[in-house]
C-alpha cells in the first residue's frame, strides 16, 4: 500500500498562502514559516504530518500528496479547514 510523508502549513486566506509560498520559493525555510504562520497544531513540528496512507487525509489533500513530485511545494490547496501549502517529503508506491 502506498505511504507518504508530508509537511504542510494552514492559513485562512489564499492571499496569505500565496505570500508564504513566495517566501519559501525565495529560500525561506518551510518548517520555520510553518511554525510562525500555520494554524494547525502540526506547526510545532514545522508542519510535519508524519507518514500516512491514501484516505487518511481530506480528499483535496490526498489527491495532491499522492500525485505531486516529492520535495516541491504545492498549493494553495483549499479544504474545509482553509488554505494549505504542502510538501511531500517521501512517498512509496
Amino acid at each position: 500500500m502506498a505511504q507518504a510523508s508530508a509537511r504542510h502549513l494552514l492559513v485562512d486566506t489564499e492571499e496569505k498562502c500565496n505570500e508564504l509560498k513566495k517566501q519559501i520559493e525565495e529560500g525561506a525555510d518551510f518548517g520555520a514559516i510553518a511554525q510562525q504562520h500555520s494554524s494547525c497544531p502540526s506547526k510545532a513540528q514545522g508542519g510535519d504530518l508524519g507518514s500516512f496512507g491514501p484516505g487518511q487525509m481530506v480528499p483535496e489533500f490526498d489527491k495532491v500528496v499522492f500525485s505531486a513530485p516529492v520535495n516541491t511545494v504545492q498549493g494553495p490547496v483549499k479544504t474545509q479547514f482553509g488554505y494549505h501549502l504542502l510538501e511531500v517529503t517521501s512517498r512509496t508506491d
